[in-house]
């Protein structure tokens, strides 16, 4: 058996990803370099995905990361999984193009009876000629195509544009510290044309075809390199779906076929990589699933420490697999119940999920309540009051008074 084919255990898929997640060290790198560096962060709830900055970037603060949006740098966009999701301007504009099946196939299942009999073109006319007046939330959209197609749902009409057209969510909807209906704008009235200089290296170009992508047809009708180096940056004349493959494991790799189509929503993505199969290393897990990986990417020993980390409740780090044990404990899966309508919120110690968190303001005081579903050592303790101080200041202010409170089996 070739070096190529060694089997990496739990433990190195984990650190490996950690890595490549900016969280077994924070970066230096800019908001704006992370973003690509991780293909975007799912984004749907207004603020919580700060967080997902802050436990990353070393002296992250949450009106830099804001500015990236009043400044049109980086939007809020239904991408991957059809989940909103935060991505630079050249990102929306390139993988938009590409992931349109995946936005197809969602909306066929919420709303293709509703929607059948209805032209396409048609709708995206209409949907972009309302917008083109202001920015309207999903429902006022609806609400106004109505007015066209009275024996419609409006929700399904609503949902339809937000489908066929690209939509980005407008400030003041996800600026720190402020609040605002999910409005949605075209992004090409958002953004006009990109900057050169803020497109990622290697990324794609909407004017290309996404080959290799599910075509609409196919979806229902209706050396070690430093944590800062590029790692999956691309040749920008890689195919998109090539690059997106490429980039995909540059964040999250080592993975397999099925974790990149998870990640993604994409199908058929096996005949992609075994296109790219030159061009990479391959592995197996412990069960014996097939591994990609980029040749030079980092995969650290596995006894590397990981410290304690915050995540937010849609990380990226949690979704995107389709096989979520390299982080994701079977305890945490059985206590991922919603609470409230809320989502628990991971911790991690060793680099796994180890217990939940929340947060409440009382006044001047910012409380951190922490349930570890492990004992921990009194090193485990001051670590973790050290790093949820500082996550108190990121989330509250400096001048507040922070108090973290930890509970944990004796």
């Amino acid at each position: 058996m070739t070096a190529t084919m060694t089997t990496l255990g739990r433990r190195a898929l984990n650190r490996a990803t950690l890595h490549r997640q900016l969280l077994l060290s924070r970066s230096d790198r800019t908001p704006l370099d992370a973003l690509t560096h991780l293909v975007g962060m799912q984004a749907q709830t207004a603020h919580t995905w700060y967080v997902g900055f802050w436990t990353r970037l070393r002296d992250c603060r949450p009106e830099a990361v804001a500015e990236l949006l009043t400044d049109r740098r980086a939007v809020r966009i239904a991408l991957m999984r059809s989940t909103i999701h935060l991505v630079t301007a050249a990102d929306a504009l390139a993988l938009r193009p590409l992931l349109q099946p995946v936005l197809d196939r969602g909306l066929s299942q919420v709303a293709g009876r509703q929607l059948t009999g209805l032209s396409r073109d048609e709708v995206v006319v209409a949907g972009r000629g309302v917008l083109d007046e202001r920015p309207l939330t999903l429902g006022q959209l609806g609400a106004a195509l109505r007015q066209r197609w009275p024996d419609r749902d409006p929700a399904a009409l609503g949902q339809a544009v937000r489908t066929w057209v690209p939509l980005v969510q407008v400030p003041p909807r996800g600026v720190w510290g402020r609040s605002g209906p999910a409005a949605h704008r075209t992004v090409e009235h958002w953004l006009g044309a990109v900057p050169a200089e803020d497109s990622p290296v290697g990324a794609v170009s909407s004017q290309e075809s996404p080959v290799g992508a599910v075509s609409s047809e196919d979806s229902p009708v209706g050396a070690v390199p430093s944590q800062n180096s590029p790692i999956g940056a691309v040749p920008s004349q890689d195919s998109p779906v090539d690059d997106l493959v490429l980039r995909y494991l540059g964040a999250f790799g080592p993975a397999t076929v099925r974790d990149v189509q998870v990640w993604s929503g994409l199908t058929r993505l096996a005949e992609v990589l075994e296109r790219l199969r030159p061009r990479l290393a391959t592995f197996r897990d412990e069960s014996g699933a097939e591994l990609f990986d980029l040749p030079d990417a980092v995969r650290p020993d596995p006894q590397t420490p990981a410290p304690p980390r915050f995540l937010y409740d849609f990380d990226n780090l949690l979704l995107s697999h389709a096989d979520r044990s390299r982080v994701v404990t079977d305890e945490f899966r059985s206590r991922s119940v919603a609470r409230n309508g809320q989502l628990p919120r991971a911790l991690l110690l060793d680099g796994f999920t180890a217990g939940i968190w929340t947060t409440a303001v009382e006044r001047d005081r910012a409380i951190l309540s922490v349930e570890s579903f492990v004992r921990l050592s009194a090193v485990d303790t001051e670590a973790l009051t050290a790093e949820g101080t500082e996550l108190l200041l990121f989330l509250a202010g400096e001048e507040c008074v922070p108090e973290v409170r930890i509970s944990a089996p004796g």
